[in-house]
């Protein structure tokens, strides 16, 4: 008999408030059943296991980060597009680092298409097209601000910037305004 007042969906929600206070490779159902103080298996008539668990946390992780980038990117073109876009994702990281490590789960193929991770990639492409690049230019311009973005705030959060002058802030507006300039230079040729 199921738990009342327990569902799917708040266990996914516990389960990524849980990864954000001690980290999303330590999320598992037993985790999440001690936080509730009910026996494991009491859980799974709400989840099959651990990865479907973790998968939950993910979806929700693309979900949350993609509408936070969607309300930062309204209005915004260019430049402040692409700032906005990037501080969205910097700040969802810092806010919620175990999120932050769910959303790059790996999703199987079914899964990744339906989630909102199709969001995340036309966002970033409508951003490219202001910068009026052509295939397979914007597929590697994406590729690049990815790689740009997810690096910074894993070594950020590591606290790979906090050792040295100047400080990250500086350094991710530098970064941000060489990432403009390449991308306007590309544009242009």
């Amino acid at each position: 008999m199921a738990r009342a007042g327990l569902t799917g969906e708040r266990l996914v929600r516990a389960g990524a408030e849980l990864a954000d206070e001690v980290g999303f490779e330590h999320v598992t159902v037993s985790a999440l059943a001690r936080r509730f103080g009910v026996r494991t298996a009491s859980l799974y008539s709400h989840l099959e296991n651990s990865r479907e668990l973790r998968t939950g946390i993910a979806l929700l992780a693309l979900e949350e980060l993609a509408d936070r980038a969607a309300d930062a990117l309204a209005g915004r073109a260019g430049r402040d597009a692409l700032e906005a876009f990037a501080n969205a994702y910097r700040d969802y990281a810092r806010e919620h680092p175990g999120r932050y490590a769910a959303a790059r789960l790996r999703l199987d193929p079914d899964t990744a298409a339906a989630s909102a991770g199709g969001r995340h990639a036309q966002m970033m492409r409508a951003i490219l097209r202001g910068y009026d690049l052509a295939e397979p230019e914007q597929t590697h311009a994406v590729r690049l601000l990815g790689s740009v973005f997810h690096g910074y705030v894993s070594l950020e959060a590591a606290g790979g910037f906090s050792h040295s002058a100047p400080g990250a802030q500086e350094s991710w507006a530098w970064a941000l305004d060489r990432l403009d300039a390449m991308l306007r230079g590309r544009s242009a040729g």
